[in-house]
């Protein structure tokens, strides 16, 4: 299962918000002593532009794929935060997984088989992306060599 870096816990939220929420307070009501009080408005407009960009942002976070490695299918299923699902399989013999470094970006992990590529993992990190590379690679090296008993 690979999903998004969490940064924020709901609780961190709540205290960043509650930060914010008191500064932004304290800094219109000494506007308003001030005489300026349409600035409380700006204020307010400015907590809740916060808020609805960190609810956008968690909202993105609910994105997920999930990597099933059987002995005759490598299924790759990606939910969006919606809940849709959409899934790609490969046969695990013809496939193969590339991890291409991208000078000034990050490195992009892709499958290709038969003419079809598929980029997923795109949010993890660079070092995370290598670790799973790695993983994945190794996993499909053991799928493809015939089990000896």
């Amino acid at each position: 299962m690979l999903a998004p870096n969490r940064a924020l816990s709901p609780k961190g939220f709540m205290v960043l918000m509650a930060a914010i929420c008191v500064v932004s307070f304290a800094t219109g009501l000494m506007f308003f002593l001030m005489g300026a009080w349409p600035v409380i408005g700006f204020m307010g407009l400015d907590v809740l532009l916060i808020y609805v960009a960190f609810k956008l942002n968690f909202r993105a976070l609910r994105l997920y794929e999930r990597v099933d490695l059987s002995d005759d299918a490598l299924t790759i299923t990606r939910v969006d935060p919606s809940g849709r699902a959409q899934s790609w399989s490969f046969n695990p013999y013809w496939v193969r997984l590339n991890l291409e470094p991208r000078i000034g970006r990050s490195t992009q992990l892709s499958l290709a088989s038969h003419g079809d590529r598929l980029v997923f993992a795109s949010f993890l990190t660079d070092a995370e992306r290598e670790d799973f590379a790695n993983a994945l690679t190794a996993a499909l090296s053991a799928a493809r060599s015939p089990n000896i008993a």
